[in-house]
């Protein structure tokens, strides 16, 4: 290939997705600067032909043992994702959340390559697939797995949305009824969990743009309302409010969320808030 041909190549990648063609580029850099890194920026990136295959190929990797190789999981991702575009189009939402939110990400390659929070909800999004599709073993199997390697524990009947943010993400547990709507933010040790062996529709359901801080723990069949704020180690045992900050054991309402999107902003301070008397919620 001659320089005008890879030059036609790479204004083709980046007029079909920006996105993959920024990685590609990130990933063309890392192997410069970082020639010990150059295998792994080649095999997950600039050999594969778009940003699916890409963090499909990551995963993988991350993912295989010998009673399920990494390619078979691949294997099953990529036809998922073939016959199901919203899967990418997650992928995409999720990873610009993570460089929007996360004051510690530069690039694009750091969440495809190295963030556990990023990889724990891309792994998820196949394992809902296959629970919704009746593959239900398969689809434990990965629960299990990813578990195991990322330190998050979600059940793959849990529908979530696209745009979610997991800072750090180690300790998040997310019950199997329990619902996450588009671009919510949530950092370690939360948990979205029931109150007791009660069946049914028995986990909480997270409204679009909440921001939940690390060690919060929300139980039981409750609404968290759009734009809300949990803060850091608050129980939540009542539903929240659009727009609101609860905080505490049990929590209460202590003002405002404080600004239009808190899963955007990732702003846990409460001192500027005006605390109110009142009950727990």
């Amino acid at each position: 290939m001659n320089f005008v041909q890879g030059a036609v190549e790479v204004a083709g990648v980046e007029a079909r997705d920006p996105i993959f063609a920024r990685l590609r580029i990130e990933a063309e850099q890392m192997a410069r600067s970082e020639p010990d890194m150059a295998s792994v920026a080649f095999s997950t990136i600039l050999d594969q032909d778009s940003l699916e295959a890409a963090i499909i190929h990551r995963l993988a990797a991350r993912l295989g043992h010998p009673e399920i190789p990494g390619e078979l999981i691949a294997e099953a991702y990529l036809d998922l994702v073939g016959r199901d575009p919203s899967i990418g189009a997650a992928f995409r939402a999720d990873i610009v959340a993570v460089l929007d939110r996360d004051p510690a990400c530069t690039r694009f390659i750091e969440p495809a390559l190295f963030f556990k929070g990023f990889h724990a909800i891309q792994t998820h999004r196949l394992a809902h697939a296959l629970w919704s599709a009746g593959r239900r073993d398969f689809a434990l199997y990965l629960q299990s797995r990813s578990s195991e390697v990322f330190q998050t524990d979600i059940h793959p009947a849990a529908p979530i949305g696209k745009g979610i943010f997991l800072d750090h993400a180690t300790g998040l547990v997310v019950g199997s009824t329990a619902v996450i709507e588009d671009d919510v933010s949530m950092l370690q040790d939360v948990t979205l969990g029931g109150t007791g062996k009660e069946t049914g529709d028995r986990h909480p359901k997270i409204r679009a743009g909440v921001l939940i801080g690390a060690g919060a723990k929300i139980l039981g069949n409750i609404e968290i309302g759009r734009c809300s704020r949990i803060a850091a180690g608050s129980v939540v045992l009542r539903p929240v409010p659009d727009h609101t900050t609860v905080a505490g054991v049990p929590a209460k309402v202590v003002g405002e969320a404080g600004c239009a999107e808190p899963s955007r902003t990732m702003n846990q301070i409460l001192a500027s808030l005006p605390y109110e008397d009142g009950g727990g919620i």
